[in-house]
């Protein structure tokens, strides 16, 4: 984001400052944090995730506010529509039922002697519980049962890595949170214990040791928001900017933690992915 805008001339202590407010991977403390956005009086909200969205609406409903990583926002009740959003919040969306639906499938594709994949989601993230239904209602993978658990804080890691193990779990998705990617090193840690091949969101997840990643190409993501910053910037009104949808998704596998897990991965599946050792 801070590379487009420099890209259309706004140049960081010249002509914009950032404030930046870090939840530290701890959703609830948004909440204080777009306050104190809203009482600096800032021209722009960046919300990158969805309790930062919602703290950010509560604390303001005149300063405008760029979503960035959240997911289907009229599911969600925060806009009217994507193509006339109504009101002061606009931006890109990234998160789906489908595309949760196609990170099992790759998945899958790598380890295709998976028969039970174990799902971890936050139930306070607001998004998670409607991807938990959507996909025990219909991840239309056949062969395959969904072993839905439940983490709200780290401490809750090691409980669901063993309920994996008791259940045999072959493979586990995280689904993408600001709680779990702050701590992606330990669940990459714990997945390779107990031997699991785990798939992430953000290539984040990978990089930190997991198998597989699959998400919205950051560098468009990025590039997207500085778009909106500008345009609101310069006068436009958020209820009329329609909230635009990835064009760009990245497969990222981890090669080195593959064959730490015995695995071969399809070459079909390599030439598509970015591959980091």
């Amino acid at each position: 984001m801070r590379q487009g805008l420099r890209g259309l001339g706004y140049i960081e202590g010249q002509n914009v400052v950032f404030e930046v407010q870090d939840t530290e991977g701890r959703p609830e403390r948004a909440e204080e944090l777009a306050l104190q956005l809203a009482r600096l009086k800032v021209d722009v909200v960046v919300a990158t995730h969805p309790a930062a969205v919602f703290a950010a609406k509560r604390a303001t409903a005149t300063i405008p506010i760029v979503m960035m990583h959240t997911p289907d926002p009229v599911q969600l009740g925060l806009v009217a529509s994507l193509a006339r959003p109504g009101g002061n919040i606009t931006g890109t969306t990234t998160l789906s039922v489908d595309l949760s639906i196609k990170q099992l499938e790759l998945l899958k594709d790598a380890v295709p002697r998976a028969s039970r994949i174990a799902l971890l989601s936050n139930p306070d993230n607001p998004w998670h519980p409607l991807v938990v239904k959507g996909l025990r209602d219909g991840h239309r993978l056949p062969g395959v049962q969904l072993q839905m658990l439940e983490i709200r804080r780290p401490g809750d890691f090691d409980n669901a890595f063993q309920a994996m193990v008791r259940e045999r779990a072959q493979g586990v998705l995280v689904l993408a949170d600001p709680m779990t990617f702050a701590h992606r090193s330990r669940l990459a840690e714990l997945a390779a214990k107990h031997h699991l091949p785990l798939m992430g969101g953000p290539r984040g997840y990978t990089e930190a040791g997991g198998l597989m990643s699959y998400w919205a190409d950051e560098t468009e993501l990025g590039q997207r928001s500085a778009s909106y910053i500008d345009r609101i910037l310069k006068g436009a009104n958020p209820a009329g900017l329609p909230i635009e949808q990835p064009t760009k998704y990245d497969l990222v596998i981890n090669v080195k933690t593959a064959k730490a897990l015995a695995l071969t991965i399809p070459p079909s599946l390599l030439l598509r992915a970015t591959v980091i050792e």
